[in-house]
């Protein structure tokens, strides 16, 4: 299996920066999807980004295009989330995947088939 843990999270001010971080230890995921989704209190998990394996496509949910951008290197097997412009409404708990095909279910959590434990973003305004 593939285990993936996320780093990078904290408290931030509004109008900020974080970048969030996924290692993935023991198959590689150098062909795999990967996706970032969040959690907030108290709703449903949402969709924020996801890449394809080359990271010649990436794809956006609407509430943090251009604001969001989501990368990945191979030969490190990391994923990144570089987070700018951070909102309030930002806040949740962020968790990185891994789906082994590409389809157009990217947006989609069932359609992962690793997931992280996830690392708690706040922020403040």
């Amino acid at each position: 299996q593939v285990q993936l843990v996320e780093s990078g999270g904290g408290l931030v001010q509004a109008g900020g920066s974080l970048r969030l971080s996924c290692a993935a230890s023991g198959r590689t995921f150098s062909r795999y999807t990967m996706g970032w989704f969040r959690q907030a209190p108290g709703k449903e998990r949402e969709f924020v980004a996801a890449i394809t394996w080359s990271g010649g496509s990436a794809y956006y949910a609407d509430s943090v295009k251009g604001r969001f951008a989501i990368s990945r290197d191979n030969a490190k097997d990391t994923a990144y989330l570089q987070m700018n412009s951070l909102k309030p409404e930002d806040t949740a708990v962020y968790y990185c995947a891994a789906d082994r095909t590409w389809g157009d279910s990217y947006y989609v959590g069932a359609s992962y088939d690793y997931w992280g434990q996830g690392t708690q973003v706040t922020v403040s305004s």
